[in-house]
């Protein structure tokens, strides 16, 4: 399975700014596009299953434009015991959050997905992030910052919302949405390996 470095073309199937910013941590080059893929919730889809099915769906939507390019996909759900909270949809709805994962501990899952051709890696990261309380005004307050709006439960771990968080169990770039280790572990699979094979430099 594994290719000389110089075959490895990667290409990241989100325009995410944080797992971009992961990566280009990383010193890895790729390029990266956005999927258009539907994102509803199959009749008792576990969370699980959800940012697997998510994942893979995303990646196998880039393989067809970047045949070259081994090909990563990604997706992250926060879930409280059998509910999924995906991206709030209103204020409403991230207070609704908010307000639930308060004083709680909650699951954050992300699917990463590798693939060229016809050969798929996948792995999920599980990580336990608990909530101090969160008063009503707080949770207003940080909507008015504009950061929850396109994050899974509505907040952000690397933002405003870490004054919330009094406890992480798991893997930080995970809840951001793109887990270090898991990520080395597919790519490596594929000949890309983080530490001895990327070259730094702008990404295209």
């Amino acid at each position: 399975m594994n290719a000389s470095p110089q075959n490895n073309i990667l290409h990241l199937a989100s325009a995410s700014p944080r797992r971009r910013a992961i990566l280009d941590a990383l010193g890895l080059r790729f390029s990266y596009a956005g999927t258009d893929i539907d994102e509803s919730i199959s009749c008792g889809e576990s969370a699980e299953n959800l940012v697997a099915r998510l994942a893979l769906t995303k990646a196998r939507a880039a393989r067809d434009a970047r045949p070259d390019a081994v090909i990563l996909g990604a997706d992250t759900v926060v879930a409280f015991g059998d509910r999924i909270l995906g991206k709030p949809e209103s204020k409403e709805d991230a207070l609704d959050m908010l307000a639930t994962l308060s004083g709680e501990t909650h699951d954050v899952l992300t699917a990463v997905v590798a693939l060229r051709g016809d050969c798929e890696q996948r792995a999920v990261s599980r990580s336990l992030v608990s909530f101090r309380q969160v008063e009503p005004a707080e949770a207003s307050a940080y909507w008015e910052s504009g950061e929850p709006l396109d994050k899974a439960g509505g907040y952000a771990i690397q933002g405003l919302a870490a004054v919330f968080i009094e406890e992480l169990r798991g893997s930080y770039s995970g809840v951001m949405g793109m887990p270090i280790f898991e990520t080395a572990q597919l790519l490596s699979k594929f000949g890309i390996e983080i530490l001895t094979n990327n070259t730094r430099g702008p990404n295209p």
